[in-house]
């Protein structure tokens, strides 16, 4: 009993009751009219590729032609930047390189393959905001997403838009509220004694096995303070939104139709400051997609071999894909708030993790960034045979959003001629 009371009193110590909510207000704190808006990340990944002769404009700089599939973002044209030539160094293995989208972990393919951290949870760790949700993790489809734990562990996502719905804006009875701070708290008595446990392990341990030890107790203690952190949320009422419930669709092949929905959810999420990143798997499938004009096999399509036939129904895909993404967009622009739009101050990266689904080549990555607060309108073409990493634009992220950060995964710098307005 006395570890657990100077273990609690460190957490005390290191400010983690400081991070809570306020436990005694019915209503979430009003934020100041004249404060800027929070700073916001949106990261999407479309696992199948895109064909990148359809994306990369033939000139670099800010007088590019359009190409097919920056047609449908013409009219955002001055909100984002093209990126051609960007990789992940060492990141191979085809399809299995969307677990390192947002990490940049080597060699997903290598049987002692270990994850890192992604891009959004390292940014919850720095930022630590004082949101319901430290971060949305979210699919078009299955529970497979972009988003690790420090310790790499996935962290499933959500396909379903009414589930979700209900997590961000439903209030539970009295009844419902009281048995989930008792299962946060079980949780958090489930930590007490794995700490306990595993301190009676460190006597004796070499140093390499110190280390090892002492980052599982980080990531213990970092699981009980977001346990803490929870059950504060959990007294907290959820915010009003004058919007009916979705209804989820059933079948996956209605891409379309389920990305709008997930799009209606993020535009809530972040207006509502229930979450200020989110991640979102937009998954391929091994089925014909529900898109006018599509007859074959999406995965099957993205390997065309520069079959015509093939291109011609793949490209019906993708331009679906980037009319949704200006959706998002155009969205996020007219959403007013302090000091400009949403779209003005969140962050949206669209890309993927093939370069060439074809081929399975993980390099000269699709890459588009929109929003934000920075300088866009312009096509930044790098040297694909010797790309800077993804991650030095990762890292200009991280600085955007406030965090005090010159490294992230594999990075060695940041990227020329990006830079913040």
């Amino acid at each position: 009993m006395k570890y657990k009371r100077e273990r609690r009193q460190f957490l005390r110590a290191a400010g983690v009751s400081l991070g809570l909510p306020l436990l005694d207000c019915t209503a979430a704190p009003a934020r100041d009219a004249e404060q800027d808006s929070p700073r916001r990340m949106i990261c999407i990944n479309t696992s199948l590729g895109l064909h990148t002769p359809n994306l990369f404009p033939e000139e670099t700089g800010k007088g590019y032609s359009l190409t097919p599939y920056l047609e449908p973002l013409a009219g955002l044209r001055d909100q984002l930047t093209v990126f051609s030539g960007l990789s992940h160094p060492e990141v191979d293995g085809g399809h299995p390189a969307e677990l390192c989208y947002l990490t940049a972990a080597p060699h997903p393919r290598s049987d002692n393959f270990r994850n890192t951290i992604s891009l959004d949870q390292f940014a919850v760790e720095q930022l630590d905001p004082d949101t319901r949700f430290p971060a949305l993790v979210l699919s078009s489809s299955s529970s497979r997403g972009l988003s690790f734990t420090r310790s790499g562990a996935p962290i499933p996502a959500s396909d379903r838009p009414s589930r979700v719905f209900q997590q961000m804006f439903v209030n539970g009875s009295q009844r419902e509220v009281d048995q989930q701070i008792a299962r946060l708290r079980q949780g958090r008595s489930i930590m007490d004694v794995v700490l306990d446990q595993a301190k009676s392990f460190q006597r004796g341990l070499g140093g390499q096995d110190q280390d090892k030890l002492e980052e599982y107790f980080t990531s213990v203690r970092e699981v009980e303070r977001r346990l803490l952190r929870a059950e504060g949320w959990a007294r907290h009422p959820r915010p009003d939104v004058d919007v009916s419930p979705p209804r989820d669709i059933p079948s996956a092949t209605e891409v379309p139709a389920r990305v709008r929905l997930m799009i209606d959810l993020m535009l809530l999420a972040l207006k509502t400051d229930s979450t200020r990143f989110i991640t979102f798997a937009l998954n391929g499938l091994n089925a014909v997609p529900a898109i006018r004009g599509v007859t074959q096999d999406w995965h099957n399509l993205s390997h065309h071999g520069q079959d015509p036939e093939k291109l011609a129904e793949l490209r019906i895909i993708e331009l679906e894909q980037m009319q949704l993404f200006a959706e998002l967009l155009e969205r996020l622009q007219e959403s007013r708030e302090a000091g400009g739009t949403l779209l003005d101050r969140t962050i949206v990266l669209f890309g993927s993790n093939l370069g060439n689904a074809s081929s399975h080549d993980n390099r000269n990555l699709p890459i588009v960034v929109a929003g934000g607060g920075f300088q866009h309108g312009q096509h930044l073409g790098f040297d694909p045979d010797r790309p800077p990493p993804l991650c030095n634009l990762f890292v200009q992220f991280l600085q955007r959003l406030g965090a005090e950060v010159d490294q992230f995964g594999s990075s060695t710098g940041t990227l020329n001629g990006f830079e913040p307005s």
